[in-house]
């Protein structure tokens, strides 16, 4: 079993004092020591905007937020997993426009009773996290408040190199449906967050001498996905008509590329693994979902289906049958099955 990752600071700080006993000129240096300029960095953090390089002309943008307890429970998830998972979920976005990813705009709103560790462990995730799954890309600015709510927003950029931008929209009958990264783990570990580690509707800290095989994977891959950020353009050169990132479950953003391409996506659930409905309602691991050409998958990607004619109240089947729309919706009955 691998070791669960540590939810603590990346190091310790001999001078640790709360934030709101610090400056924020302070908590910026703890941030920026932590955080190197990328390789399109023209102008980085220190002026009121930084100035980003655009080779091919276009830029893709995205934004995300997580907010402690819809989006994460402090005893799961430390400084480092929090900084991790801000940059891999938007990263994966861009990714899924077929662009390579440049920047990360950081905006932090944190309780006065956290540690100045907590920031510098989060600026070492969001560090991390950018040269493993998108070597060169750096955080190159943000903003800082206070809040009684800890919240992390950041704002992803990236370049086309040239190339249009593949939409979810472009998904044509006959093509193939491919999957890279995995489907279902991270939703997986989050349900036996939930199942192990949040007695009374209160989550506390993992014990990981508690969990059964596969489990502290699992968790690890709720707490610091790593989707194949380098893929997405992998995927825009081979040719794909279509592409998005699964971040709420299979099921529902397959079904999210089918109503936006007008067209039924077909699964075989003889491709979900061994376990199908984890593959379908589980959210979060981030993987690329695309379409190509028939028999034209590059490296990295597997066939899990193909796209057909639109069926009636059906935008996706599973060996035939209509899948519903279960998945991580916010908005629908409180949230994901799982949660």
């Amino acid at each position: 079993m691998a070791d669960l990752p540590a939810t603590g600071p990346a190091d310790a700080l001999l001078d640790d004092p709360m934030i709101g006993d610090v400056s924020e000129g302070r908590v910026l240096r703890t941030i920026l020591s932590r955080t190197p300029a990328g390789d399109f960095s023209v102008v980085g953090p220190g002026d009121d905007a930084a100035v980003i390089a655009a080779p091919s002309g276009s830029v893709v943008a995205t934004t995300d937020t997580l907010v402690e307890g819809p989006d994460f429970r402090a005893a799961w998830s430390g400084g480092y997993d929090l900084g991790w998972k801000s940059a891999a979920v938007n990263l994966a976005d861009i990714a899924a426009m077929g662009a390579r990813p440049t920047a990360l705009l950081v905006a932090l709103a944190v309780p006065k009773d956290r540690r100045l560790s907590f920031i510098a462990a989060l600026a070492d995730g969001l560090r991390d996290a950018c040269a493993a799954l998108a070597p060169g890309c750096a955080v190159v600015g943000g903003d800082l408040t206070v809040s009684a709510t800890l919240t992390i927003a950041v704002t992803a950029l990236g370049d086309l190199e040239g190339r249009a931008p593949v939409l979810r929209s472009g998904a044509r009958i006959g093509d193939d449906v491919a999957i890279a990264g995995e489907m279902g783990v991270a939703g997986h570990g989050l349900s036996v967050l939930f199942r192990r580690f949040h007695p009374d509707g209160v989550a506390v800290p993992v014990v990981p001498s508690a969990l059964a095989e596969g489990e502290a994977d699992a968790i690890a891959a709720q707490l610091r996905p790593a989707p194949p950020i380098g893929l997405g353009p992998v995927a825009a050169v081979a040719g794909a008509t279509a592409m998005m990132d699964v971040s709420d479950g299979l099921a529902l953003d397959a079904g999210r590329m089918a109503e936006a391409s007008d067209v039924t996506i077909a699964l075989d659930r003889s491709a979900l693994g061994a376990h199908p409905h984890r593959a379908l309602a589980g959210g979060e691991d981030h993987a690329l979902l695309a379409t190509f050409p028939a028999g034209a998958l590059p490296p990295g990607f597997r066939r899990i289906g193909s796209v057909v004619p639109p069926v009636r109240g059906a935008s996706v089947l599973c060996d035939g049958e209509p899948v519903g729309p279960f998945g991580w919706d916010p908005y629908r009955d409180g949230g994901a099955d799982a949660r």
